[in-house]
């Protein structure tokens, strides 16, 4: 069993932690602090911190990674350290204190989708797979050599939620799978290929702003993308209305403008600059998410509005 320091924070991280409980000796933890959240802007620990404490271990909440954090891994004396979406880049004094380094799982198959968002950006370019790589880090972002890759097909439905999930199933696997044998020195870490290259950004709120010129397949991949977080919205009679789901009508042909709310059996579509895009679920500001034929009842003049 090896000496595992992890490091992650949100609830995607909590079943690798818990795998790794399981299959080797986790020395210690370590997570994002407590930071406010809800209303009463109360103090929330991480999902990982919740599973460490659950687990017995210790628990360390740096806000960055300085001689304090150095001093508290030397300590530990881990053998390598496991990072999972941890929220803090590592400096090279991190990245070489453990005789193994750090093992990071990453949900692309780098080097696609270096960055914050891989599987939102996978989505929304329509890429027919993606997968997880786990990987070496260096001091770079997301360009550590490779130890292990498994790919994931993208479902015509999937959202960024749904296909993290799986990609979770997958990692945990690919992770335990791995580890063991890069241990025992049967894996040699291959540089990433320097061709086939892509970025993506940290996502802001304003980025699921739906522009109706744009065509029905790539709203419909935008609406996906940004569930759970931002959120796909428009506006209508100057108020945001988020679209929760909906479904891409590619052959429509009609000649409505873009952004005008068509009829469309009991409920509703949307004109595109190509195709129309079927509202599904819809939500007003302050209100619940409602199907749209629900919503369309209490809403007179939605029909045939031209939406922003």
């Amino acid at each position: 069993m090896a000496r595992i320091v992890f490091m992650g924070s949100p609830e995607f991280a909590r079943p690798f932690l818990m795998a790794l409980a399981e299959a080797h000796q986790v020395v210690g933890v370590v997570t994002q602090p407590d930071r406010p959240a809800g209303r009463g802007s109360t103090l929330r620990a991480s999902a990982v911190k919740v599973a460490a404490q659950g687990l017995g271990l210790p628990v360390f909440q740096p806000e960055r990674m300085d001689e304090a954090a150095l001093s508290t891994l030397r300590a530990w004396d881990p053998q390598v350290v496991v990072v999972v979406a941890f929220g803090q880049l590592l400096t090279s004094d991190v990245l070489t204190l453990p005789p193994h380094g750090c093992v990071n799982v990453h949900t692309s198959l780098l080097p696609r989708w270096r960055g914050a968002a891989p599987v939102t950006a996978a989505i929304l370019a329509g890429d027919a797979v993606t997968g997880v790589t786990v990987m070496k880090l260096d001091e770079g972002l997301d360009t550590g050599p490779i130890l292990a890759q498994r790919e994931e097909p993208i479902r015509a439905d999937d959202t960024t939620a749904s296909l993290l999930a799986r990609l979770g199933h997958v990692g945990i696997a690919l992770l335990l799978e791995t580890l063991p044998a890069y241990l025992a020195g049967y894996i040699t870490p291959r540089p990433q290929p320097g061709t086939g290259v892509t970025v993506c950004e940290r996502l802001e709120k304003k980025d699921g702003r739906l522009e109706w010129t744009r065509s029905a397949v790539e709203l419909d991949r935008q609406v996906r993308a940004f569930v759970p977080w931002p959120r796909a919205f428009t506006t209508w009679n100057g108020e945001r209305l988020v679209i929760h789901r909906a479904v891409p009508i590619p052959e429509w042909t009609g000649e409505a403008a873009p952004g005008t709310v068509i009829p469309l059996g009991d409920g509703a579509a949307v004109a595109t600059g190509q195709g129309a895009l079927w509202l599904v679920e819809v939500q007003r500001a302050g209100k619940k998410a409602l199907p749209i034929e629900v919503f369309i009842r209490g809403q007179q003049g939605f029909v045939g509005a031209v939406l922003g």
